[in-house]
C-alpha cells in the first residue's frame, strides 16, 4: 500500500521531469533550426564558404542528436520505457559529429581515431542488440 503510493509519486515525478526536459529540447530544436537558416543565409555573403560548412554540418548533426533524444522521451510517454535504440542513435550521431569536425579541422590524431572507431563499433553492436531484443519483446507480446 505505501509502496504503491511511493511508486505513483515516483512515476508522476519522472513524467513531470521528462516533460520539462522535452519542452526544453523542443525549444532548443526550434532555436537551432532558426539559427541554421540564419547561418545558411550568411553563406551567401561570404566570399569563401569552406570555413562555414563545418558550422552547418555541426549544427545539423547537433539538431539530429536533439531530435533523437526527444524521440526517446516521446517514446517514454507512450510506453513508460526508454528505448535504447533512440539513445544509441543519438550517441552514434554525436560521436560521428565529433569525428567529422575533428577531421575537417585536421585535429584528429590516429590514437583518437582508433578510440572513436572502437567506440562506434561498440555502439553499433549495442544498437543491433537493442533492436533484436525489442523485436523479440514485440513478438512475445503479440
Amino acid at each position: 500500500m505505501i509502496s504503491d503510493k511511493i511508486r505513483s509519486y515516483y512515476d508522476k515525478t519522472v513524467d513531470v521531469v521528462f516533460g520539462i526536459i522535452l519542452v526544453f529540447i523542443i525549444f532548443s530544436i526550434g532555436i537551432g533550426t532558426a539559427q541554421l537558416f540564419v547561418t545558411t543565409w550568411k553563406l551567401l555573403t561570404f566570399s569563401g564558404v569552406t570555413g562555414q560548412y563545418i558550422n552547418i554540418i555541426s549544427d545539423v548533426l547537433t539538431l539530429y542528436v536533439l531530435i533523437e533524444l526527444s524521440r526517446s522521451l516521446v517514446e517514454y510517454f507512450n510506453t513508460h520505457k526508454l528505448r535504447l535504440t533512440f539513445i544509441v542513435d543519438a550517441a552514434i550521431v554525436f560521436v560521428l559529429r565529433e569525428v567529422l569536425i575533428s577531421l575537417f579541422k585536421h585535429e584528429l590524431k590516429p590514437e583518437m581515431l582508433y578510440a572513436f572507431s572502437t567506440f562506434l563499433l561498440v555502439l553499433g553492436a549495442l544498437r543491433i542488440g537493442s533492436v533484436l531484443v525489442y523485436q523479440r519483446e514485440r513478438k512475445i507480446l503479440q
